[in-house]
């Protein structure tokens, strides 16, 4: 019985540890509230099973039914759960020492927190100090450009009044004669006032001043402008004098050009025994530069159309082929107003140079080619078919005006032009057609094709 006592005296002081340190837990926990709920619920999962335990062991002891080994297995089992609690209670407590370093830290924490914010403070207000002193800047420089602006206008006020001052002199000394006597009743009341009067009297002086000079300045300006207008007066009679000289030797230049021109420059190859570009001079048309050739039939053969590298498209409408077009170096056509021109001189002949992809060359000659006027629409004549190897197709097209894709000519019921994508000399529509797209002639495929006229020895 007396070791029962001794056993509940020890649970006793057992149970008042527990309290002691639970107590003491969460009196560390309380700095923080998240903080005091986790310890609180750790501590009570923790201590929880003990209390049962112990709760269960008071009643077996109340009943006094518990033998002596029970109750020795008891206290050694109370022993063990002290040495438990005695080692949760150290562990608490390192916890409780390391809850303190972190409050400690926080509270640190919280001070800089403050610092920071005192400064930031600071900073605020100077920069707010440097904002209000910029506005304060930005006010005298709006100050600043008005009053810019207001001598920018006095100075365009002076300039466009120098021309009135004579008259607002004399306005002046008008004013100061009728103000003496209006100064001499006021004279009391502007004693005052003198200091004022006498800067104010330097200022119109100085005005005074300005204005004489703006005078003298002015009156030297009217008399240099008086003399350079009669400069500027001579000279543009002697410019018109040499202008009209220059006009004059111009158009004998210009005579004596077209003379030299007319007399120098031919009106066919025939001069030429080359091969190159050379300038003609045609009646009806002027100067302008043909492609002679004196290597294929001969000397004295201006090339009339071209087709050598496949680079130009002949489907032009009736402007482009009356004017020409392509280049020399490769595909063209000399143009329908100049070939009229050329062949209404005197009579020409044609010659038809065609070489086959395989490197045969073909050819066919007219003894009488040329073509009418635009307002015959530029009808073709050929004359007599000789010195040729291939069929006389061409003659198809002789007597036939020229047509294109916009100025419809031939015989046929649609517009020829249009279908082969070349203008020609249609019938309905062609046995011959040394412009279209892809030239095959008489069933030979053709990669040259050169139409060549010189006048009829």
């Amino acid at each position: 019985m007396c070791k029962i006592k001794i056993n509940s005296v020890l649970f006793l002081i057992v149970l008042e540890i527990f309290m002691v340190t639970t107590t003491a837990f969460e009196e560390t926990c309380k700095f923080d509230r998240k903080m005091e709920e986790q310890c609180l619920n750790h501590t009570y999962k923790t201590v929880k099973p003990l209390l049962d335990y112990l709760r269960q062991v008071l009643n077996e002891l109340k009943e006094s039914e518990i033998d002596k080994n029970k109750f020795n297995e008891l206290n050694s089992d109370l022993m063990e759960k002290y040495h438990e609690i005695v080692k949760i209670h150290e562990k608490f407590m390192k916890d409780a020492a390391l809850l303190d370093e972190y409050k400690n830290k926080v509270l640190k924490g919280e001070d800089d927190l403050q610092l920071s914010q005192s400064k930031v403070e600071k900073l605020e207000s100077e920069i707010n100090s440097q904002q209000n002193i910029i506005v304060t800047l930005k006010g005298e420089l709006a100050d600043n450009s008005t009053n810019l602006e207001n001598c920018q206008l006095k100075f365009q006020n002076l300039n466009s009044s120098l021309i009135e001052k004579d008259e607002k002199i004399k306005r002046f000394s008008e004013n100061i004669q009728n103000n003496t006597e209006y100064q001499k009743t006021l004279e009391l009341k502007l004693e005052k006032s003198k200091t004022k009067l006498i800067k104010q009297d330097k200022d119109i002086q100085i005005y005074q001043f300005e204005i004489d000079t703006l005078n003298r300045t002015s009156e030297n300006i009217r008399e240099q402008q008086k003399k350079i207008q009669l400069e500027l007066n001579e000279s543009e009679t002697k410019l018109i004098d040499k202008v009209k000289e220059n006009q004059l030797c111009q158009s004998e230049i210009d005579i004596l050009n077209k003379t030299l021109l007319n007399t120098l420059v031919p009106s066919s190859c025939s001069p030429f025994g080359d091969s190159d570009v050379h300038p003609l001079n045609v009646s009806g048309i002027g100067f302008f530069d043909v492609l002679c050739d004196s290597q294929i039939a001969g000397p004295g053969w201006i090339v009339i159309q071209q087709r050598v590298g496949g680079d130009e498209d002949f489907n032009r409408d009736w402007a482009t082929y009356r004017k020409g077009f392509g280049s020399y170096k490769s595909d063209f056509f000399l143009g329908l107003e100049k070939i009229h021109r050329i062949t209404s001189l005197q009579r020409f002949e044609l010659y038809i140079h065609l070489v086959a992809v395989n490197g045969s060359v073909f050819y066919a000659g007219y003894d009488d080619f040329k073509i009418s006027d635009e307002d015959n629409g530029y009808a073709l004549s050929l004359g007599k078919f000789s010195e040729t190897i291939i069929i006389d197709s061409m003659r198809y097209s002789e007597n036939m005006k020229f047509s294109t894709f916009d100025r419809d000519n031939d015989f046929g019921g649609g517009n020829c032009a249009d279908f082969y994508k070349s203008g020609w000399w249609y019938n309905a529509c062609q046995h011959c057609n040394l412009n279209k797209e892809y030239v095959i002639h008489q069933s030979i495929d053709l990669k040259e094709i050169k139409m060549l006229v010189r006048p009829k020895q």
